[in-house]
Parts: structure tokens; C-alpha cells; sequence
């Protein structure tokens, strides 16, 4: 049962922290939300804003403050750091936005040590690591939102393609977040049935072109936050509501399994480094890792992915 006596404090109050914050305000999930950005009137704005729907909200405080009214939160979120630029590496933004979070996450741990943190800003995968290894934080209370968003995306892609409600639809992206992820269609179900069998026998798609069919829909998937991204500047509707589902198995304690970006020890063969698979989650934060069966063309693949995130920690020496 939901204990609604819970303080969740948002770290940066841009789109996706607003947005985070706002969406809280409405869940009834907790009685106290503060907003802390380096930008305070930004910080400030957005916690009035919020507070001003009062009356049409379940009851909850919402304010802005400093690092030190971080303590005594149950749940810390951070979506601080800058966004790419177009003329920007991937690994260069790695480098500012580790710059950011190593410089604030350890004074944060120590303000607030036994709350859960939330990573949402990106790289996502690197960044959970980089904030387990700066604040000494037990691994499993340290969570990614990893691929979450990825699976979220594909799921809504299939239920489009398949012509079904997209709880009909059940689907893990594995990876790193973003361009570097992958899909084990294996295990992506249809009413039960793996989509490629469903395809197949419901759809009547010839079986010669339903791997052609399902590479398509991936790489829609991939190219989707791009797309949102090319239009309005930047994506944060999905993501907060990922981040929703997210806090509410951990604040229910549904033990529900996501695809978060967790601490691996040999799992799918990846080692001492934090990326998307799935996890059960609950009150206590990432409690098991699930290891899914891959075909060897999968796991060749997910092989491929390992390789290249492992080379982005490599380049940016952080695991020394």
C-alpha cells in the first residue's frame, strides 16, 4: 500500500524536469515535491506554476529550494545538464554533462543518503554509473531510466503496426538508450504470440519479409526522438510518463520488470558497466536483474552493442 507521506525532489527544472515535477503534482503519488536548478528563478517559476493548480490536484507541496532541501527525500530525480548540440559528439556531451553530475550527485548522496535516485539525463547509461561510482551509493538504489523510453516507443510502433492496443503489446529494448539499442524480436509478444509468428499467422505477412517488416519498425523507433526532437526541440512528454511508471512501482512496490539502466556482473556478458536490461523493480529499488533468453543471433548483436558502449567507457576513463 502507498504511503502518499513521500518528498520526491527533481534536480534541473528544464522541459524534462518541469514536466516530471507537473506530472507528479497530479499522480497523488507523494505530499511533497521541491525543484532545485542552478537557474533558481527558473527553479522558483516552475514550483509556482505547479502549486498554483492546487485546487484542482490531490493535496501536495510544491517548492523550490536549495541541494540542502534535498534531505529527507525518498526519491531524488536527477535531469540536470545541457542538451546535445547539433554540431556536438556524443562523447563530448558525455564529458560536460559527467563534469555536471560528479560535481553535484556526491554532496547531493551525502545530504540525502538513503533516498533512491532516478537518472534520467543523458547518456543515461553512463551518466548511473558515473553517479554509483562518484557518491559510493548501493548499486541498487542508484537507477537509470535506461531503455524504458526505447521499449515505450517500440511498443506504441508494434501496436501501430499490428492494429491492437498497445497493452497488447509487451517488448524490451536492450542496450544503451538511444541510437546504440536493440530489439531481440524473440521476445517481443503480440497477445502472447512472438511478433514475428504474430505477423505471420495473424497479419499474413509473407515469412520471408517479416524480419524485413520488423527491422523497419525499429528503425522508426529509433528514429522517433530525433523526429520529436527536429519539431518541437526536444522530447519530454514520453519520458515523464516513463518516469511516472517508473516511481510508481518503486513507490507501490509492484516488483514490475523495466528496462532500466543497472550495474552488470557478467550478466548478458556484459561487465563493470551500467546499461538497459530488464530489472525487477520495487520499494527498495532495482532488486533482480532478469536475464531473457536471446537467440545467438540476438546475443551476436547485443555482443555488438556491449562492444561499442564499452568503448564510450573506455574513451571517457571513467571506470578507473
Amino acid at each position: 500500500m502507498l504511503n502518499k507521506k513521500r518528498k520526491i525532489a527533481v534536480l534541473g527544472t528544464g522541459n524534462v524536469g518541469a514536466t516530471i515535477a507537473y506530472s507528479l503534482a497530479f499522480s497523488g503519488l507523494c505530499s511533497e515535491i521541491v525543484l532545485v536548478d542552478i537557474n533558481k528563478a527558473k527553479a522558483e517559476g516552475e514550483a509556482l506554476d505547479i502549486a498554483q493548480c492546487a485546487a484542482c490536484i490531490p493535496s501536495v507541496k510544491i517548492w523550490s529550494g536549495e541541494y540542502a532541501d534535498v534531505a529527507g527525500a525518498n526519491i531524488v530525480i536527477a535531469t540536470f545538464g545541457i542538451g546535445r548540440k547539433p554540431d556536438q559528439s556524443r562523447l563530448d556531451l558525455a564529458k560536460v554533462n559527467i563534469g555536471i553530475l560528479t560535481s553535484v550527485m556526491p554532496e547531493v548522496a551525502k545530504i540525502a543518503p538513503d533516498a533512491l535516485y532516478v537518472i534520467v539525463s543523458n547518456p543515461v547509461d553512463v551518466l548511473t554509473y558515473a553517479t554509483i561510482k562518484c557518491t559510493g551509493l548501493p548499486e541498487n538504489r542508484v537507477i537509470g531510466t535506461g531503455t524504458l523510453l526505447d521499449s515505450n516507443r517500440l511498443i506504441k510502433y508494434v501496436a501501430d503496426y499490428c492494429g491492437v492496443d498497445a497493452h497488447n503489446v509487451n517488448a524490451y529494448v536492450l542496450g544503451e538508450h538511444g541510437d546504440a539499442c536493440m530489439s531481440p524480436w524473440s521476445i517481443c509478444t503480440v497477445a502472447g504470440l512472438p511478433m514475428p509468428i504474430y505477423a505471420e499467422k495473424v497479419l499474413g505477412i509473407d515469412k520471408d519479409n517479416v524480419k524485413a517488416e520488423c527491422e523497419k519498425i525499429y528503425t522508426d523507433m529509433v528514429k522517433s526522438g530525433s523526429v520529436v526532437i527536429k519539431s518541437k526541440g526536444a522530447t519530454y512528454y514520453a519520458i515523464a510518463a516513463s518516469v511516472m511508471h517508473l516511481l510508481k512501482a518503486i513507490l507501490y512496490d509492484t516488483h514490475t520488470i523495466m528496462p532500466l539502466s543497472a550495474k552488470l556482473h557478467g550478466e548478458y556478458g556484459a561487465d563493470n558497466l551500467c546499461m538497459g536490461v530488464p530489472c525487477i523493480v520495487g520499494v527498495n529499488g532495482i532488486e533482480k536483474i532478469v536475464e531473457l533468453p536471446l537467440t545467438a543471433d540476438e546475443q551476436k548483436l547485443f555482443d555488438e552493442k556491449i562492444a561499442s558502449l564499452t568503448a564510450t567507457y573506455d574513451a571517457l576513463e571513467i571506470r578507473k
